[in-house]
């Protein structure tokens, strides 16, 4: 099962990306920023994808090893990135959110590099012999405080939903490198209370808060984008309207390309497609478990879990989002919503997945001579 949870991991991958691409071509068509070319997003899109896809393989062919010694220059690097957010002329104000920075070709989000920053130090702190996760500094304070600057820079672009998912991230590795249960949970509770503290302050995301809940009582406003989600499901039914023929990307559903990509799945495929997208996330996380619980040591370990935490998560947030079960968040669905930078950092954890399966513990194979050898009677001497 081991050997072929590789494979169940790259075909799965290779899938999501593949339905993403199709719907790419179904739903960008009708975009209000395709400046009259219907290709737009799907040109953007497929050089994203050949980044990713290169970043797959350095992923894959590098040592994992080599992210334990350099996580400083990442951190560094992903505060640097994020702190260019608001340099005018290089950050991108785009819907109220500093979240980009123009590189001249594309932009890019720097909070996705932000994720890889974050993950690397946490894996390598807790991977330290000296440190005792048990204990209350070593276990909470010193790395979670650590990240704070990262997340900080993230949560002042108003991007609520990265920080917590960064910070849900960083708690599940806390939990499994070993930190006491009882500060994790007070931590968590922390955390939860201060992201819906600030959302409150904020009124356009008090409203997303409190919209979600009876979508149909707001659907003209905060309630617009999951109302018509829910419609899009509903029309789409078990079978599906057929491939092109959705007519909520029709500007009913706004950014149905990006954050809302699944309802369009969902309406154009049919329910059948919904549950495959499901599945395929759980075979990542299964097939990934399996290498995570066959790395050779520690940093091996939870480098795989953090990076499916980081792809699970964000992938159950969008899926709950775009399903009225939770507010409505700004947040991609991995390999398949529309998203460069999300889709080149997540094909490149998955490139580190490969890696570490690659070099984790031998697996014992037991021949069936072996077999029948073992269970003949030992002769008296």
């Amino acid at each position: 099962m081991q050997r072929q949870g590789i494979y169940l991991l790259l075909l799965s991958v290779v899938g999501l990306v593949a339905l993403g691409v199709v719907m790419l071509f179904s739903t960008s068509a009708f975009a209000q920023e395709s400046h009259g070319d219907i290709y737009y997003f799907v040109k953007k899109d497929a050089f994203w994808l050949v980044i990713g896809a290169g970043a797959c393989v350095v992923g894959a062919m590098t040592d994992y090893h080599f992210w334990q010694r350099t996580w400083k220059i990442w951190f560094v690097l992903s505060m640097v990135l994020l702190a260019l957010c608001f340099v005018p002329h290089v950050g991108m104000r785009i819907n109220g959110s500093h979240r980009w920075i123009n590189l001249g070709i594309m932009p890019f989000q720097p909070s996705e590099l932000g994720k890889i920053g974050a993950l690397f130090f946490l894996c390598w702190w807790f991977s330290r012999e000296e440190v005792d996760p048990s204990r209350f500094l070593q276990g909470l304070v010193i790395p979670i405080g650590s990240i704070s600057v990262l997340l900080g820079l993230i949560g002042a672009e108003v991007d609520l939903g990265t920080t917590a998912l960064i910070g849900a991230t960083a708690v599940g590795i806390c939990f499994v490198a070993g930190a006491n249960k009882w500060f994790i949970g007070a931590l968590a509770g922390l955390g939860i209370g201060g992201i819906l503290g600030i959302a409150c302050f904020i009124p356009e995301r008090y409203a997303r808060l409190t919209s979600f809940l009876h979508p149909e009582q707001d659907q003209l406003g905060k309630g617009l984008q999951q109302w018509q989600a829910l419609i899009a499901f509903g029309s789409g039914g078990f079978e599906g309207l057929g491939l092109g023929e959705g007519r909520q990307k029709m500007l009913y559903l706004p950014y149905a390309h990006t954050d809302f990509i699944f309802p369009m799945i969902g309406e154009e495929l049919g329910l059948r497609f919904t549950w495959l997208v499901v599945f395929g996330f759980i075979l990542i996380i299964l097939s990934g478990g399996l290498i995570a619980s066959n790395a050779k040591d520690r940093f091996g370990k939870l480098l795989a879990t953090g990076i499916l935490l980081l792809i699970s998560l964000q992938a159950a947030v969008n899926i709950g989002m775009t399903t009225s079960l939770l507010p409505n968040k700004g947040m991609p669905l991995p390999f398949i919503s529309y998203g460069g930078s999300n889709l080149a950092v997540s094909l490149f954890m998955i490139g580190i997945l490969v890696n570490i399966h690659r070099t984790g513990a031998p697996i014992a194979v037991t021949t069936r001579r072996q077999v029948v050898l073992a269970s003949r009677p030992v002769p008296r001497i």
